[in-house]
């Protein structure tokens, strides 16, 4: 695993150890019904859950981004986030915390208000065009996605002529927009389901290490998602051992700085044994 160290408001955190970050999601709707938190007492619990079980950081997200899922506005959004972060702050004030959103005005009140530390866009971008521009004044490390089109329509025929060449170009592109911008600290995230088939998911799979052309830390996002279960013929309830072997394979691969997971206990357990075997160079 590559040594980076990211700046999260003044705390070093070294990502060459790789941190496990437990989903807390203030939805209704997201495509995992285990992770749907919508109760103060229901959101406590998983901060405490996530903690509990090994996670080093929470990503908080109020806006589903499921294919097809519905839209939700930049109010009801923000007053999502507010309950959750409020309780989140109250449960575990030092924790890093991220948050997963594509709207400039959302992060920077993320930020400002509740004190998050990495903003986590799906979007990189291109959803809101003051995003890039926000971030880099906040100062705060930034998850920079690929995905093509929305979450309502990123699954419709996704199509890439060569998909390793333009995922790169996509990547080369928006990190110099960044750098103009005086952006410190990147994160990249592939987007594992997010505008690619299943052939596409498990091609880019293959050729993950590619991306460390950018020397830059990596998020690995399979939990229990659609490459794992429509592949098994299963669900996403049915999905945590799939999730497990991917998040291992990423590690073997020296690819994942940092995991994005619903089933915190589990992936710690893989990061472990990783480390041990890392350790004693087998």
């Amino acid at each position: 695993m590559l040594n980076y160290t990211i700046n999260a408001n003044g705390q070093l955190i070294d990502l060459g150890t790789p941190q496990v970050m437990g989903i807390l999601n203030v939805t209704p709707d997201s495509f995992y019904s285990g992770s749907r938190k919508q109760t103060e007492t229901e959101i406590a619990e998983r901060v405490e859950q996530i903690l509990a079980e090994g996670g080093q950081m929470i990503d908080i997200g109020a806006y589903s981004s499921r294919p097809n899922a519905d839209d939700v506005s930049t109010k009801e959004e923000m007053e999502r986030l507010r309950r959750g972060l409020r309780i989140l702050r109250e449960k575990a004030p030092d924790t890093i915390v991220s948050v997963d959103t594509f709207r400039a005005d959302v992060a920077k009140m993320c930020v400002e208000e509740y004190g998050v530390q990495i903003v986590n866009d799906i979007s990189g971008g291109e959803l809101d065009k003051e995003m890039f521009p926000t971030v880099a004044r906040l100062g705060v490390p930034y998850v920079l996605m690929h995905m093509k089109g929305t979450p309502q329509t990123m699954q419709e025929a996704p199509h890439y002529d060569d998909l390793m060449k333009e995922v790169l170009l996509y990547f080369a592109e928006k990190i110099q927009q960044l750098r103009d911008l005086g952006q410190k600290d990147i994160i990249l995230d592939p987007g594992f389901g997010f505008a690619k088939t299943l052939e596409h998911n498990y091609e880019l799979l293959s050729h993950l290490e590619a991306l460390q052309i950018f020397e830059l830390p990596i998020l690995v996002g399979v939990s229990r998602k659609s490459m794992i279960y429509k592949l098994l013929g299963t669900t996403a309830q049915e999905a945590l051992n799939g999730t497990t072997v991917l998040n291992t394979i990423c590690l073997m691969k020296g690819c994942a700085n940092i995991l994005r997971v619903h089933d915190v206990k589990e992936c710690v357990e893989a990061v472990n044994i990783y480390q041990q075997l890392y350790k004693n160079n087998l």
